[in-house]
């Protein structure tokens, strides 16, 4: 099994000084790095500062310079947001910069709050045609000399400038969690990345079965599936039910973007009280410490070693939490030196 790390800059309060938090932020990438993790992933996301991300591609650009090794993911772009013939040229410029080490996850995107603002009157599931209809494209605007008439997108014979370094240009993954996705991406050759988000092993079997049909049903060679799933090491129980609470805090807010109806000031949603935290029964502690990847070290390794025998490829530590970034550098440390290496 493979390891990736999986962050953003996250600005919880207005002091936080946008320039300490990237420091953070690449603190973590090069500590995954240096402890031999496979790839960092980080993601797409407008007007949040739960998760400061607007062009992930010049944040692996700037992570190939700080950083030896790592594969440079984007974990993940919103299709809908990118015309083909952008995307295919950007990822192409930021293989060439990254010396071919760009891999391109892409997703229809979450957050109604940003479909609002960038594409009004766009819904999911016009977000996933989109996805569906541009993404088969960007290997051929790499080869080049592609012409297209679609529902969503025309152009005449147009080639990506520059083309990627990497043969047939970055690995393409995409974020599946229905069935039809899973068939989209395996169909098309695509790798996938899946997350249970808050739900627990059920969901990570439903995914992966989702995954097997797919692969069935395909002719072609078995492409790689990756788990993303929020992670804590703690060093005893009382640092794991501290790490509980933060990360059922960190889901009260998810939520609360997700469902978009909380007000946002400054790209800041407006606070969560601790009664409310404590009347969400969907995100209650009890929860939260059954079904993420969190425990002390022996509890962590023995449920990745559940997920690697159910075939995953890849586990992709997602760091994001509200923690400090000393306690995110301390959880990160024993999953590196503890974890990793029962893996080998």
């Amino acid at each position: 099994m493979d390891f990736s790390l999986f962050a953003h800059m996250e600005r919880l309060t207005p002091d936080q000084p946008h320039d300490v938090l990237y420091d953070e932020f690449v603190s973590l990438v090069q500590m995954a790095d240096d402890g031999g993790m496979r790839a960092v992933w980080t993601g797409e996301h407008h007007g949040m500062e739960f998760t400061i991300a607007p062009n992930p591609f010049l944040s692996l650009v700037d992570l190939a310079h700080r950083t030896k090794n790592l594969r440079l993911g984007t974990g993940t772009v919103v299709a809908p947001f990118w015309h083909p013939i952008k995307l295919a040229g950007e990822a192409a410029a930021a293989d060439q910069m990254t010396r071919g080490r760009i891999e391109l996850g892409i997703a229809r995107g979450a957050y109604a709050f940003e479909y609002e603002r960038l594409m009004p009157g766009m819904d999911a599931w016009e977000a996933g045609q989109r996805m569906r209809e541009s993404t088969p494209l960007l290997p051929q605007l790499w080869a080049g000399d592609c012409a297209h008439e679609g529902d969503f997108y025309a152009f005449p014979s147009t080639t990506s400038a520059p083309k990627p370094v990497q043969q047939d240009g970055p690995p393409i993954w995409i974020a599946a969690r229905d069935p039809n996705s899973h068939a989209f991406g395996v169909h098309n050759g695509f790798n996938i990345q899946v997350t249970p988000l808050w739900q627990g092993m059920e969901e990570i079997e439903t995914l992966m079965g989702r995954f097997n049909d797919a692969c069935d049903s395909y002719d072609g060679p078995r492409p790689k599936v990756m788990l993303l799933h929020h992670t804590y090491v703690g060093k005893d129980a009382d640092d794991v039910a501290q790490g509980v609470r933060d990360l059922q805090r960190y889901y009260n807010y998810f939520g609360a973007w997700f469902l978009n109806k909380r007000p946002v000031s400054q790209g800041i949603i407006q606070r969560i009280t601790d009664d409310e935290i404590a009347a969400n029964q969907m995100y209650s502690a009890d929860n939260i410490a059954r079904d993420l990847t969190i425990g002390t070290t022996q509890q962590v390794i023995d449920r990745i070693k559940r997920y690697e025998d159910l075939g995953y490829d890849e586990f992709s530590f997602w760091i994001d939490s509200g923690m400090s970034v000393e306690r995110k550098r301390a959880s990160l440390a024993r999953f590196i030196d503890d974890v990793m290496p029962k893996f080998q």
